[in-house]
């Protein structure tokens, strides 16, 4: 009876969480490196376009132009690395470091290796969207109170766009093609997705396109934490866009990732 107790597979949720505390373990070994970009980067942003640009600018949906773009921000960092660990760092883990073979050797499924992976890049997104927030506190940008909830949003953006990434990372085979994902489909979303300027702004065959950008959605519910009265009752819908795109797309990437691994 012990002997058989001892060699029981772990529940799904240790085995997903085993995959997520390897990789938390891995970035940490690094810390002060990696956690001094998520800080530096929006300070940069906010300098250059917030206070250098918003000074010649009108306020915008009746907030100034740096809390505008600070509260957009919050989640195009969470956009942006879990993107780039869920192509760069998924396909050097599975073509050349071979770390996945190791992985699956012990009792873990495929499906938890993946949703371990996203879930990781969700965290990460969480922790870059807190980072932003930060630097909002201190420089004054950002007062709201509940503006603390909008690194919620920045997860649930991790959390997205990791699970269309390992899906664009599952049909790549050479690790140059994920310049074209970052160029040509990411770095146009940045500013189509009412970060820089409001959606409302663009006309109106753009506006139908910008609402069917996914960043728009999370851009949406941030803004809504950073500001009094932003909460409305629309922003449902942007929650149901957002868990219908994770679903979808995390079983594309489960079941062409699985594909991948296996054979």
């Amino acid at each position: 009876m012990n002997c058989n107790k001892a060699y029981q597979v772990p529940p799904w949720w240790k085995r997903v969480g085993s995959v997520w505390y390897r990789h938390v373990r891995v970035y940490n070994a690094n810390f002060f490196s990696n956690t001094i970009t998520p800080f530096l980067e929006p300070l940069i942003l906010l300098t250059a376009l917030g206070i250098g640009l918003g000074s010649y600018l009108e306020d915008f949906e009746g907030m100034n132009y740096v809390l505008f773009l600070a509260s957009g921000l919050i989640v195009t960092t969470a956009m942006f690395t879990a993107a780039y660990e869920c192509t760069f760092g998924t396909f050097i883990r599975l073509e050349f470091d071979k770390v996945y073979d190791g992985i699956l050797g012990a009792p873990i499924s495929t499906d938890d290796l993946i949703i371990g992976e996203i879930l990781f890049a969700g965290t990460k997104g969480f922790f870059f969207a807190f980072a932003v927030l930060i630097v909002g506190w201190l420089t004054g940008i950002i007062t709201y109170p509940l503006s603390i909830m909008a690194a919620g949003a920045g997860f649930l953006c991790g959390v997205m766009f990791a699970a269309i990434s390992m899906f664009i990372t599952s049909a790549v085979n050479n690790i140059n093609h994920f310049n074209f994902y970052f160029t040509g489909l990411l770095s146009p979303m940045f500013f189509f997705s009412g970060v820089v300027f409001p959606i409302d702004n663009l006309p109106a065959a753009l506006r139908y396109f910008a609402e069917m950008l996914p960043l728009t959605h999370v851009v949406r519910i941030s803004r809504a934490f950073c500001v009094p009265g932003g909460l409305k009752i629309e922003l449902f819908l942007d929650l149901l866009y957002i868990a219908v795109f994770i679903l979808f797309f995390g079983y594309l990437a489960v079941k062409k990732l699985k594909r991948r691994l296996i054979y």
